[in-house]
C-alpha cells in the first residue's frame, strides 16, 4: 500500500506541470480501480473534450488511443505512468513516445494488409512494416513487449509466404526468456520460422535442454513440441536422454508429448530406437487415453520403420505379444456406453480406435496367426459402427483398410468392399473420394465384389466435383473386362462427349487400350475408335492413331466401311486433327474402295461419292487454319496416292496443281515431299507401282497399344496380400530393404558393342579377325572387368573362365592396332581378395568379393558357379541396401551357366559405414528343381 501511494504521489506531482485535461486524466488512471478505471476515464474524457481546448491535450489524444489499442488497459496504465514519471513535460513525453507509436500493433497491421485494394498496396504495407521490424531489431531494445509484438508480426508474414529469416535470432531470444508469455510465443515462432537445416538451430539446443528440465509442466510441453517439430540429427542425439527420462515420468501431460517427440528422434536417428522400445511397450497398457494414443503412435512408427529396413531388428515381432491387449481395448471402446470425457457425437474416442486399427494392420500384415486373432473384432467394428456420422465413417474406413491389407478371409473382404460401396452413396464428397481411391487399389484383389458397385461408380462420372470425376474415371477403366466392355465403353464415350479437356488425353488412350484388348469384334472396335476420333480427335495420342490405322489395314472386310465412315465424318467436321489424319491416310490408301462402293448412307439417304468431292474436301482442309504441319504431310501423301486411283484426268491434274503449290511451302519436309511427288508425274510407268497400297503391317504383341499396361495389369491381379499396388515389371527390383534410396539394375545382359566394333573395322579394312577363344562366359566378361577397373583403385583379378591367351576387344582402336604390331604383354594382375560365401543351394554357389576405399565406397563382385551337372538358365541377382546407402548394380556377365561354369556381376555401394549389409534375391532355373528363388540377408563378417 505504501508503494502504491508513493507511486500515485509522484505521478500526481509530475502531472501538475501538465495541462488540466491531461493532469486530471493521469490522476484518474493512477488512482482508480483497475476494473472500472478505464470506463470512468473514458466518460470523463468525453466530457472534457467539449470544453478543453488545450493544445497539449489534443496532442496527447492520439497517443492515448494508440497506447490503449496496442497494449490493452493494464499495459496502457503502466506505460503512460512510467513515461510521465520520467518526463514531466508533455512535449517531452510525446517526443519520447513517438518512435514507439510509429510501429503499429499486430491487429492494426493485419487490418492494413487486408484493407489494401491492390497487390501493389499490400506489398507496400508489408515492405514498410518489414523495414520497421528490421530497424527495431537493430536497435537491440530490451523491451520484451516490443520484441513479442515484432515476432507476432513475423508469424503473420510467414502465413503470407513472406521472408522472415531476419527474425530467427529474435525468436530464440524470446524462447530463452524467463517469462511464460515470451517463452510461449518464442517456441511457436521457432517451430514455424526455423527448420532442422538452419544454422542458428545450434543456439536452441541449450535453451530446450533447460526447458525440458523446468518445473512447470507447460514449459516442458512447449519444449517437447518444439523439439518434435524441428529436431535435427545432432539435436536428437544431444537431447534424447532427457526425452528418455520424460517418457517414463508420472505426469501424463508430459508423457504423451514425450512419446511423440521420441517418434521424431527415432525417425532422425534409427540407432536410438532400442532406447524407446521397452518404454513404448509400457505405454500400450496405460489407462490414460491420451498416453495410450501417443504410445500407439510411437509403436506404429517404430514398426513401420522396421518394415522399411526389412525387419532386421524384429521390432514388429516384439510388439505382436500386445495384440490381445489391443483387441481387448478396441472391443471395450466399441461396446462401451456413454463416456462424456471421450465421447464424440455418440462414439467413444474415435481417434484411439483409428490408431489401434492402424497398429493392428501393421502388426498382423502377412501373419495368418495374427489375422485370426483380429478377424472377429474387425467384423464387429465393421458391422456395429454407426455410419450416419463422419466420426463413424472414419472408423469404418480404417477398418476397411485393415481388412483389405491383411490376409483376411474372402467374406470379410467382401464386407469391406460393400462398406466402400455404401460410401459412394454418401453425400459428403470427401467420403466418396476416399471410397473411390481405395476401390482403385482393391479391384485387383476383389474384382467381382467391386463389379457389383459398377453403376454407382458410373454415376460418379457425372458428379460436379472434378476430383470425384477423376477418381471415378480411373476406377471405371480398371473395371473393364470382356463381359462388360460394351456397357462401360458406351458410358465412357458419353462422358467423353462433355468431359473437361484435361480428361480427354487419358480417356482416348485408355479407351483405345480397352478396345484393343477386349473388343468383341472388329466392327465394334472400328466404330468405337471412330467415335473417339470424332469426339476428341485433338487429344488422341500418336500410338492410338497408329493402332487404329493398323487395325484398318489388317481388316480387309471393313476397309470399305471404315473409309466411308471417315469420309462422312470429315465432311461434317475438319477440326479434329487425328480424325483428319486418319481420314487422309485411309482415303489415300483405299480411295478406290470409296469410289467403287459408289454410295453411302447418311441420315437414311443414299449419297454418292464423286472424285471431285474428295479433292474438294482435301483442298478445303489444306486451306483451313486446322491444317497443321503433320496434317499437311498426311494430305499431300494422300493426294499423290489418289492420283493413281482416280479415273478422271482432270482430277489428277488438280492433284498435280495442289502438289505444285506446296513445292514452295515454308516447311522443308512438306516442300521436299511435294517436289518428289510432283516429279513422279513424269514417270507414269513407275508411278502406279510406287504408289500401290501398303502391305498390311504384321501385328506383333509388343507393338500393340497395350504394351506394358497389360503386363502390369496381369501382375497386379496376382497380388492378393497388399492393398497398395506398386508397379511391377519383370525388371523391377523387389525393394526388400524397404528404402526409396536403394537402387538396382535390370537382369537383362547388355550386348557387347566393342566386339562388334572390332568386327566392323576389320570388314572395312579388309582384314580377317576372329573373336578370341574363351571358355564358358561370352565376351561380356571383358566389359565387366573393365567396369570394375573403373570403379576400383587398383587392377582387378581376371575371370577364372577367361583363357590366358584371350585378347579382350576393348575398343575399335584395338582392332586397328592388331594389323600392325603385336599386342603388348599384359601386366601382372594383383590377386583378388578372398570371397565370402553367401548362397549354396540346388547346384548354384554364390560368393561375394569386397574391396573398400577411403571414401566409404565398396566394390562388390558377385561370383556365380554352377556346381551341379545340369545347365542353369535365367541366372540373376537383385540387391537392396539400407536407405542411407546408394547401390549401383550392373548386369550379370551371362545368364546361362553350363556345369562348372562361372559368371560375375559387379555392384558399387556408396555411403557404407561399418559392416556391409545386403538383401539379396537370387533367381535361376534348374532342370530338376524348376524355377528357384532364394532370398539372403547377408552381413559382412567382422
Amino acid at each position: 500500500m505504501a508503494g502504491m501511494l508513493d507511486r500515485t504521489d509522484r505521478l500526481a506531482a509530475g502531472a501538475l506541470r501538465l495541462g488540466p485535461g491531461v493532469r486530471s486524466l493521469l490522476l484518474l488512471h493512477g488512482t482508480a480501480d483497475k476494473a472500472t478505471s478505464f470506463d470512468r476515464a473514458k466518460e470523463w474524457f468525453d466530457k472534457q473534450k467539449q470544453r478543453v481546448e488545450d493544445a497539449r491535450f489534443k496532442a496527447y489524444e492520439g497517443m492515448y488511443h494508440q497506447l490503449h489499442a496496442d497494449y490493452g488497459k493494464e499495459e496502457f496504465y503502466k506505460d503512460v505512468a512510467d513515461w510521465i514519471l520520467e518526463r514531466a513535460d508533455a512535449k517531452q513525453a510525446a517526443a519520447a513516445l513517438e518512435p514507439r507509436l510509429a510501429q503499429m500493433g499486430v491487429k492494426q497491421f493485419i487490418r492494413n494488409v487486408r484493407a489494401a485494394k491492390t497487390i501493389a498496396d499490400e506489398r507496400a504495407v508489408i515492405q514498410k512494416e518489414s523495414a520497421a521490424i528490421r530497424a527495431s531489431f537493430r536497435e537491440e531494445s530490451h523491451d520484451h513487449n516490443i520484441r513479442r509484438n515484432n515476432v507476432a508480426k513475423l508469424l503473420y508474414l510467414f502465413t503470407l509466404g513472406e521472408r522472415t529469416h531476419f527474425g530467427q535470432i529474435e525468436c530464440i531470444k524470446l524462447l530463452a526468456s524467463p517469462r511464460f508469455a515470451d517463452k510461449r510465443l518464442g517456441h511457436l515462432a521457432t517451430s514455424l520460422l526455423l527448420d532442422e537445416n538452419q544454422e542458428v538451430l545450434t543456439l536452441v539446443t541449450n535453451s530446450l535442454k533447460n526447458d525440458l528440465g523446468h518445473s512447470n509442466q507447460y514449459v516442458v510441453g512447449l519444449a517437447l513440441g518444439t523439439l518434435g517439430n524441428i529436431a535435427s540429427v545432432e539435436m536428437s542425439r544431444d537431447l534424447f536422454p532427457e526425452i528418455e527420462t520424460l517418457v517414463s515420468t508420472a505426469n501424463p501431460y508430459i508423457r504423451r508429448k514425450a512419446a511423440l517427440c521420441a517418434m521424431r528422434i527415432c525417425r532422425k536417428v534409427p540407432d536410438l530406437q532400442e532406447h524407446f522400445i521397452e518404454k513404448a511397450s509400457h505405454m500400450l497398457s496405460d489407462r490414460n487415453h491420451g498416453v495410450l494414443l501417443c504410445g500407439i503412435t510411437l509403436v506404429t512408427s517404430l514398426c513401420e520403420a522396421d518394415e522399411e529396413e526389412g525387419g532386421e531388428e524384429g521390432i514388429v515381432d516384439k510388439f505382436k505379444q500386445f495384440i490381445p491387449i489391443l483387441v481387448r481395448t478396441l472391443k471395450s471402446l466399441a461396446t462401451s456406453g456413454y463416456a462424456p470425457e471421450h465421447d464424440v457425437t455418440g462414439i467413444t474416442d474415435p481417434f484411439l480406435q483409428v490408431k489401434i486399427l492402424r497398429l493392428l494392420r501393421v502388426l498382423v500384415r502377412g501373419d495368418a496367426e495374427g489375422t485370426e486373432q483380429i478377424n472377429d473384432i474387425l467384423a464387429q467394428v465393421a458391422t456395429n459402427t454407426d455410419a450416419s456420422k463422419n466420426v463413424g465413417n472414419s472408423i469404418l474406413y480404417e477398418a476397411v483398410r485393415t481388412i483389405l491389407d491383411i490376409e483376411a478371409d474372402s467374406g470379410l473382404r467382401v464386407l469391406g468392399v460393400n462398406i466402400l460401396g455404401k460410401f459412394l452413396s454418401n453425400r459428403d464428397n470427401n467420403i466418396r473420394y476416399v471410397a473411390l481411391n481405395t476401390l482403385i487399389k482393391v479391384v485387383a484383389i476383389e474384382p467381382n465384389a467391386v463389379q457389383r458397385h459398377r453403376n454407382t461408380i458410373l454415376d460418379c462420372l457425372r458428379d460436379p466435383d472434378i476430383s470425384i470425376r477423376r477418381r471415378a474415371l480411373e476406377l471405371s477403366f480398371t473395371l473393364i473386362n470382356e463381359s462388360n466392355v460394351r456397357v462401360l465403353i458406351r458410358e465412357l464415350l458419353a462422358f467423353l462427349e462433355g468431359a473437361d479437356n484435361e480428361f480427354k488425353p487419358t480417356m482416348t488412350s485408355q479407351i483405345g487400350i480397352a478396345a484393343d484388348r477386349y473388343a468383341p469384334n472388329k466392327r465394334w472396335h472400328v466404330d468405337t475408335m471412330l467415335r473417339v476420333l470424332t469426339l476428341a480427335g485433338n487429344y488422341v495420342k500418336e500410338p492410338i492413331l497408329a493402332s487404329f490405322i493398323r487395325l484398318v489395314a489388317t481388316t480387309p472386310e471393313l476397309q470399305t466401311y471404315t473409309v466411308q465412315k471417315l469420309y462422312v465424318n470429315l465432311k461434317k467436321d475438319i477440326t479434329q486433327e487425328s480424325l483428319t489424319q486418319a481420314g487422309a491416310w485411309c482415303i489415300g490408301e483405299f480411295g478406290d474402295l470409296l469410289l467403287r462402293g459408289g454410295q453411302y448412307e447418311e441420315e437414311e439417304l443414299v449419297q454418292e461419292v464423286k472424285e471431285h468431292e474428295i479433292i474438294d474436301l482435301f483442298s478445303l482442309i489444306l486451306n483451313s487454319s486446322y491444317a497443321t504441319q503433320i496434317t499437311t504431310e498426311y494430305i499431300v501423301t494422300a493426294l499423290v496416292k489418289l492420283s493413281t486411283r482416280l479415273s478422271d484426268p482432270s482430277q489428277a491434274e488438280r492433284v498435280r496443281q495442289l502438289l505444285q503449290y506446296h513445292q514452295t511451302s515454308l516447311d522443308v519436309e512438306v516442300q521436299q515431299r511435294a517436289v518428289e511427288y510432283g516429279n513422279l508425274f513424269a514417270y507414269d510407268e513407275i508411278r502406279r507401282g510406287v504408289l500401290e497400297k501398303m502391305p498390311p503391317p504384321q501385328i506383333k504383341e509388343e507393338s500393340r497399344v497395350l504394351g506394358e499396361a497389360a503386363k502390369k495389369t496381369k501382375k497386379a491381379g496376382n497380388r492378393k496380400s497388399k492393398l497398395v499396388a506398386k508397379p511391377t515389371t519383370d525388371q523391377d527390383l523387389l525393394d526388400l530393404m524397404g528404402g526409396d534410396d536403394s537402387s538396382s539394375a535390370p537382369l537383362a545382359s547388355p550386348t557387347n558393342g566393342t566386339q562388334n566394333n572390332a568386327d566392323l573395322l576389320a570388314d572395312i579394312l579388309g582384314g580377317t579377325t576372329s573373336p578370341p577363344t574363351t571358355a564358358s562366359p561370352p565376351p561380356q566378361q571383358s566389359n565387366v572387368s573393365s567396369i570394375m577397373d573403373l570403379f576400383s583403385q587398383g587392377p582387378s583379378a581376371p575371370s577364372p573362365a577367361q583363357t590366358p591367351g584371350a585378347v579382350p576387344a576393348s575398343s575399335g582402336l584395338d582392332a586397328l592396332a592388331s594389323f600392325g604390331s603385336p599386342p603388348p604383354q599384359q601386366p601382372a594382375v594383383a590377386a583378388a581378395p578372398a570371397g565370402f560365401p553367401c548362397y549354396n543351394e540346388n547346384g548354384l554357389n554364390v560368393s561375394l568379393q569386397l574391396q573398400r576405399n577411403a571414401e566409404g565406397t565398396v566394390q562388390v563382385m558377385a561370383r556365380f558357379r554352377n556346381t551341379s551337372g545340369a545347365q542353369l538358365s535365367n541366372v540373376g541377382l537383385q540387391a537392396a541396401v539400407p536407405k542411407s546407402q546408394k547401390l549401383q548394380l550392373l548386369s550379370i556377365s551371362t545368364t546361362e551357366l553350363a556345369p562348372g561354369a562361372e559368371a560375375t556381376q559387379p555392384m558399387r555401394i556408396t555411403g557404407s559405414k561399418g559392416p556391409l549389409r545386403l538383401m539379396l534375391k537370387i533367381g535361376y532355373t534348374h532342370p530338376a528343381a524348376g524355377q528357384v528363388q532364394g532370398q539372403v540377408k547377408w552381413t559382412e563378417p567382422s
